[in-house]
């Protein structure tokens, strides 16, 4: 890992002139960035430590809505009693991440920014229709994420928070890798006052959503008309762990047991 210089700003607005710099990278709880630096993947000249900011942790619920700091660990998200009540599905996701070194040191604002493409959170980011908080405006979970590793974020732009709408019923399945433990592909299924949507990761290059397992929903919210529809391997992922195809039957199948256990 080569040398580098580490800034611990104390306010969002300092951390963002600092992360508008030319190879100056943010970092929360670096369980993939750090990773990546000792691999010598990535060699950014600034880290810009967002831990030490006040008001980026925690979790507050009103008005129909869960908002969690983007510095929130998901350790903190899956123990969440407010969580638990409001929302069951995201601390069940949030409780199956990685293992308990990840869990506790891993952050959600970090995740989204980081947007890999198997990642548990943006399933649920996209699926229950969440926004995105930075400072400097608010982005609709369908307008975030972009492809592979990439995002709507601007150089520099700091998230703050994410707001999940409380949606009537939710759930989430996740086929496991076990060697990573991220997901071979993992289905988020929420039904919300606007219809169903359902959010896929894993499977492709990155998150996405199931519009014919959605409309199978809308007619029919059941396990069987969900398990019932066939996806497209167009696009997939294919690796040693499973290919195009494979993935494309798992959909599905995940969105069925997500149905059944909503």
């Amino acid at each position: 890992m080569q040398t580098f210089v580490y800034q611990t700003p104390a306010s969002v607005a300092d951390a963002a002139r600092a992360g508008a710099v030319d190879d100056t990278r943010f970092i929360a709880g670096g369980q993939t960035l750090l990773a990546s630096m000792k691999l010598g993947l990535a060699a950014p000249a600034t880290l810009v430590d967002l831990t030490k900011i006040a008001g980026l942790t925690g979790i507050t619920v009103s008005a129909g809505t869960v908002t969690i700091g983007a510095t929130t660990t998901h350790a903190a998200v899956a123990a969440s009693k407010e969580v638990a009540a409001a929302i069951p599905a995201l601390a069940d996701l949030a409780g199956k991440i990685g293992d308990r070194q990840v869990r506790n040191r891993g952050t959600i604002g970090g995740s989204l920014a980081n947007n890999d493409p198997a990642a548990c959170y943006p399933a649920a980011v996209l699926a229950l229709n969440a926004t995105i908080n930075t400072d400097r405006r608010s982005i609709a979970a369908d307008d975030f994420f972009k492809g592979l590793y990439e995002t709507a974020l601007a150089a520099g732009e700091v998230i703050t928070s994410v707001s999940f709408p409380i949606p009537e019923k939710a759930a989430w399945q996740k086929f496991v890798q076990p060697a990573s433990r991220f997901s071979l592909v993992g289905v988020f299924v929420a039904k919300t006052a606007s219809g169903p949507r359902v959010a896929v990761t894993g499977a492709g290059a990155c998150v996405f959503r199931a519009s014919g397992v959605e409309a199978a929903l809308a007619a029919n919210w059941s396990q069987g008309a969900a398990a019932g529809v066939k996806v497209s391997a167009d696009g997939l992922n294919s690796d040693l762990h499973g290919s195009a195809a494979y993935r494309a039957a798992l959909i599905p199948v995940l969105a069925g047991r997500a149905v059944a256990a909503a």
